[in-house]
């Protein structure tokens, strides 16, 4: 098992309040279990600069911030985060398991907030070394499931309206047709159901 695994890169993503936090936990858990070496990091956040962008990009107090400015924060967060970590991570032989990646700027900053999908994608293409994960699973769920999950002080991003979210949905549902190693997973059931589903998306993968 810890062969197949070893320096593969899989990541966990959909809007707030689909479960990807708690799912990428109980998966990063069962891996090891396996005898599987997992690193975990979120995106954006888990490097110094990272969090101190992450803080920035949250803040409800920074409401002026606009997508284009979003979308650099962002990258920026995330080149830091694959250079200090994940690259090494995983030329050590570790497998890697996030909780979002750049399909969450695809749908957020690129579908929902105009800047353009295709945009966000060639931006990564000059910044990082890799831009695709080995796998990346989307966990949708409805806006009304998700508002009912979040009990919970919102950031400024999920505070942005229902008109948005509903639009970020649809962005990742457009992303998981374009073939970039992305499976959707309904994340609307039972969390233990829904991690059945993903250990059985990533055992049929690897």
């Amino acid at each position: 098992m810890s062969n197949k695994f070893a320096g593969k890169f899989i990541v966990l993503d959909g809007p707030d309040g689909c479960g990807k936090s708690t799912q990428s936990k109980a998966l990063a858990e069962w891996l090891r279990k396996q005898g599987v070496d997992v690193a975990t990091f979120r995106d954006p956040g888990t490097t110094h600069i990272g969090e101190k962008v992450r803080d920035i990009l949250l803040d409800p107090e920074n409401g002026a911030m606009g997508t284009r400015c979003e979308v650099l924060l962002y990258m920026a967060a995330r080149v830091q985060l694959w250079e200090e970590k994940i690259k090494p991570a995983l030329e050590s032989g570790r497998c890697v398991v996030m909780d979002r990646w750049l399909s969450s700027t695809c749908a957020y900053q690129g579908y929902a907030g105009g800047f353009g999908e295709e945009n966000v994608i060639r931006l990564a293409e000059m910044c990082l070394e890799r831009v695709w994960p080995d796998l990346t699973i989307l966990l949708d769920v409805d806006q009304g499931t998700a508002n009912r999950r979040m009990i919970r002080e919102r950031d400024r991003m999920e505070r942005k309206g229902k008109e948005y979210h509903e639009k970020v949905r649809k962005g990742f549902l457009e992303l998981a047709k374009t073939g970039r190693n992305v499976e959707v997973i309904d994340a609307g059931r039972e969390v233990g159901e829904v991690h059945y589903h993903v250990l059985r998306l990533v055992a049929e993968r690897f």
